[in-house]
């Protein structure tokens, strides 16, 4: 009689080698990193928040600054550099926390690189589940490695961005909702709140639909956590909110142009400003009639505004980078499961062939319009393709992504 497996050992197994794959992932990092300097978002988290528990410095102070610039540059940072400041709320020190007790920056590094790896793998995963695309694995299998490889996944990977987990966080929240977990949302909608700039707009649309739909724990939830986080970190740095403040408004003057607008002034002195200012209300009119529109709507319409908002956020005006587009990542698969929905077959190859041209089409244009300076430097036009796709991709299946799913073809049989 053939023994049953022993149930035990076979999960040791799995475990063991699930370490070993991430033991050799770490380890590949590491050696990327050694031979790649940069990671520099990372780094002045890193550092911002090693110093504060160290020695008591001040993450926003000049003197933490000075000494992210020596670690990177050899010396202080010159006019048009990063001035490597610490831009992020302090309870972000929550996150960064367990890697700034790692003494060596390059293996604190190479396991944040792991865990942002892993975590754009769980995003793909999360993000099919959010959009109910029901696919083949050969097509599950794609949008993974997608999810790896492409431009914007790449870049905060290499930079250690933390916008990554922030998708993550964004995705989570939005399947908690779908879930009946409201305080769970609140949870992870404030823990996005790390990086407000690219997040504020989506999440106050979450919070206008969630009193429209009497969810209000959510609401509770979020901003109880922000409030306890934000004192947590009153205890540390007591006016931490107002250096915050002050970070906030000085980045713009060191960083590259961060909005589309001051791309447009940048490329054309004459009108860039004026035609920035139309981009700006166009947008912030749509956003408008589309939250009010869909204020007391089902999931599906929660959904697809929220994406819309992501989208709309990149152009109308608020600070942000190319950098951070992975947050739109659950927009894309929105419209191919709708695209898949509607389709099926014509909708499976059409949805392959967006994920060629978006894989392909960016990485060209950054390549070709790329500056080489002590670290590559991603030009503005960057702001435009992946934004440009969505909101077109959006319209197109807007009242199938919305409305439930019955073809209009299907209403008229019956």
């Amino acid at each position: 009689m053939r023994k049953r497996p022993n149930f035990v050992v076979v999960a040791l197994l799995i475990l063991a080698a699930g370490i070993g794959l991430v033991g050799g992932l770490t380890w590949l990092n590491y050696q990327f990193a050694k031979e790649n300097p940069g990671g520099n978002d990372f780094l002045v988290q890193w550092m911002g928040t090693r110093l504060l528990l160290t020695e008591g410095i001040n993450p926003y102070s000049d003197e933490a600054a000075q000494q992210a610039q020596r670690f990177t540059y050899g010396r202080l940072a010159r006019d048009g550099e990063s001035e490597m400041r610490f831009v992020y709320p302090l309870y972000a020190v929550i996150v960064y926390l367990p890697f700034a007790l790692i003494r060596d920056f390059l293996v604190a590094r190479a396991i944040w690189m792991t865990i942002l790896e892993l975590s754009l793998i769980l995003l793909a995963v999360l993000s099919l589940r959010l959009v109910r695309w029901r696919t083949g694995p050969l097509m599950v299998v794609l949008i993974i490695l997608f999810s790896l490889l492409w431009y914007h996944a790449v870049r905060p990977l290499i930079t250690g961005n933390i916008i990554i987990l922030i998708a993550l966080a964004l995705v989570g929240g939005l399947l908690a909702i779908r879930n009946g977990m409201d305080e769970l949302a609140g949870l992870l909608f404030a823990f996005t709140t790390i990086k407000p700039n690219v997040i504020i707009l989506a999440v106050a649309f979450i919070c206008f639909w969630a009193f429209n739909r009497g969810r209000m724990r959510v609401i509770t939830w979020l901003f109880g956590t922000v409030i306890l986080m934000a004192g947590a970190a009153a205890l540390l740095v007591p006016d931490w909110i107002v250096h915050n403040f002050l970070e906030i408004l000085r980045f713009p003057t060191y960083g590259p142009p961060g909005t589309l607008q001051a791309a447009f002034v940048n490329w054309w002195p004459a009108f860039g400003a004026r035609l920035g200012i139309a981009v700006t209300a166009v947008a912030a009119f749509v956003l408008m009639v589309e939250w009010w529109s869909n204020r007391h709507a089902e999931f599906r319409g929660l959904l697809w505004t929220v994406c819309l908002t992501l989208v709309l956020s990149q152009w109308i005006g608020i600070q942000t980078d190319p950098g951070n587009f992975i947050i739109l990542y659950p927009a894309i698969l929105l419209v191919f499961a709708v695209l898949s929905e509607r389709w099926r077959a014509v909708g499976s190859f059409i949805n392959v062939l967006c994920v060629v041209a978006l894989f392909a089409g960016i990485w060209a244009i950054f390549l070709n319009t790329v500056e080489q300076g002590l670290q590559p430097v991603q030009s503005p036009v960057m702001f435009f393709p992946l934004p440009a796709f969505l909101l077109i991709m959006l319209y197109w299946v807007r009242w199938w992504a919305i409305e439930p799913p019955t073809v209009w073809y299907e209403l008229l049989e019956n």
